[in-house]
């Protein structure tokens, strides 16, 4: 069974920061492709980060790009994700994402499994 545990989020004022955390199996860690996706209100999930295919680089929605940071630490079997200069619009529930596919990790389609999701709300 794979479990993603989700830490992190919280309430911040436009322009700060917050770091989200997604904890998992050894297994997992080293056998799944992971990233990180959101939903706000009304809309539908998005994509937000992720590794690339080879794990040597990373990728970012545009909306995000410069001002997320994706990470993991192997050590500890736990993917990051930094986020700086949050606008409003970054308000929403993200979630991290596992998957023997990468494609499905990069396009949030069939993903196998989901963290619990964890609220990110950016006041104005």
């Amino acid at each position: 069974q794979v479990q993603l545990v989700q830490s992190g989020g919280g309430l911040v004022q436009a322009g700060g920061s917050l770091r989200l955390s997604c904890a998992a199996s050894e297994r997992t860690f080293s056998n799944y492709y992971m990233g990180w996706f959101r939903q706000a209100p009304g809309k539908e999930r998005e994509f937000v980060a992720t590794f690339s295919w080879s794990g040597a680089s990373t990728v970012y929605a545009d909306s995000v790009k410069g001002r997320f940071t994706i990470s993991r630490d192997n050590t500890k079997n736990t993917m990051y994700l930094q986020m700086n200069s949050l606008k409003p619009e970054d308000t929403a529930v993200y979630y991290c994402a596992a998957d023997s596919n990468y494609h499905s990790v990069r396009e949030g389609a069939g993903v196998d499994y989901w963290g619990q999701g964890t609220q990110v709300t950016v006041s104005s």
